[in-house]
Formats: C-alpha cells, sequence, structure tokens
C-alpha cells in the first residue's frame, strides 16, 4: 500500500500468473483519501505488452476505482522468470465536477506548476495455480 497524500494504491506490486500464449490480468484499486476530485494517469515502461483501463481517470472524493491491468500474451517464457517492467501512476488534485474525458495530459506536467503526486509499481511473475493431480489408485 503506497503511504501517498491523494490516492491509496494496492497493490505496489502487479503479480501476474504468467502462462504462455494467455492474456492476464490483474486489478490494481485506488483510493482518493481526501475530499477532491483526483485525476489520474497510468504509465508504463512497456505499452505494447500491456493494456490498461482506465489509463486514465478521476477518482471520486473519499471512494475507489478499479483499474484493470491486462498482460497481453507472450509467445515465450522469459529465463528467469523475472519482470523489468514498471508502471507509473500520477495523481493530481482536479476541480469538483471533472469527468475522465476532461482529463488531459496538461494536468500532469510537472513544468506547468502543476503538484503531481507519483507512485511506482513493480511488476513480478508468479506461478500460475497447478491443477490437482491425478490420484492414481
Amino acid at each position: 500500500m503506497s503511504n501517498s497524500e491523494l490516492l491509496t494504491v494496492e497493490p505496489l506490486d502487479l503479480q501476474f500468473p504468467f502462462e504462455l500464449r494467455k492474456q492476464i490480468s490483474c486489478s490494481l484499486y485506488l483510493t482518493n483519501k481526501t475530499d477532491n476530485h483526483v485525476a489520474f494517469k497510468v504509465k508504463t515502461t512497456n505499452p505494447k505488452k500491456y493494456c490498461v483501463r482506465p489509463n486514465t481517470g478521476v477518482v471520486l472524493p473519499r471512494s475507489t476505482c478499479e483499474v484493470l491491468v491486462t498482460m497481453q500474451a507472450q509467445k515465450e517464457a522469459p529465463s528467469d522468470m523475472q519482470c523489468k517492467d514498471k508502471f507509473l501512476l500520477q495523481g493530481v488534485t482536479a476541480s469538483p465536477g471533472i469527468t475522465a474525458k476532461d482529463v488531459t495530459p496538461e494536468m500532469f506536467s510537472k513544468e506547468a506548476g502543476y503538484l503531481v503526486e507519483e507512485t511506482k509499481l513493480r511488476v513480478t511473475y508468479v506461478s500460475p495455480p497447478q491443477p490437482p493431480s491425478p490420484v492414481h489408485e
């Protein structure tokens, strides 16, 4: 769990049960700890490999939003089952009444003077659940 001012992010470690040629999803929960609207944006170091829905949006005051991160089907397993991919979640205080379609890239510009809160997330591969082995009697 992150200890940020605006959003609590769970989990900070995205765990994907790795299976070849299978698309796998993982949920991320963003909880707004403030009485303000918070706009968010999710970035990744590997945009071709992951689909993030929604990748931008608004979390209403004192509420939680689910973000679904989907890893595209992989043709080969990484040699050591390690994953170097990372995600960055950015959050900014937004105006009351803002909706997801009002979120713009400029809102996350530190150069423009916006106070952008950032949370880094790691990706971990875990072994897929094993089917029960048949019992021979």
